[in-house]
């Protein structure tokens, strides 16, 4: 795996809506920053995609346009636009914008240890 693979296995892992798929691509130390806050550890992560998955049923998550800004090999940044849709309490809902994903490599595996989503540009 690459960080390109990496990108494209986090998105499928997601679509799973399984924590324990999406888990082993993530570091230990990573941070993510989301519109409902800012968790840090692979453990309170855990905690925010598991609530963010038995929130929404039925979603659909897509990322497009990455653009790699930044690659050695030890670690590389993309930004990318997301959208997902799915049923929130039985509603259809969407959504979407800007996120930011920096990843390391630890041997041979690449880990995503930073993810910041936000609103689309304006």
């Amino acid at each position: 795996m690459n960080h390109e693979t990496l990108l494209t296995a986090y998105e499928n892992a997601l679509a799973s809506h399984s924590w324990e798929v999406v888990a082993p691509l993530v570091h230990e130390d990573a941070c993510f920053a989301f519109s409902d806050g800012t968790y840090f550890g692979k453990a309170a992560i855990g905690s925010a995609v598991t609530a963010n998955f038995d929130q929404i049923k039925d979603e659909h998550y897509a990322i497009k346009n990455v653009v790699w800004t930044y690659v050695s090999d030890r670690s590389a940044i993309c930004i990318y636009d997301f959208a997902w849709s799915g049923l929130i309490a039985g509603k259809r809902g969407t959504g979407g914008g800007r996120g930011t994903t920096v990843v390391v490599r630890e041997g041979e595996r690449w880990l995503i240890i930073h993810e910041h989503l936000g609103p689309a540009p304006a």
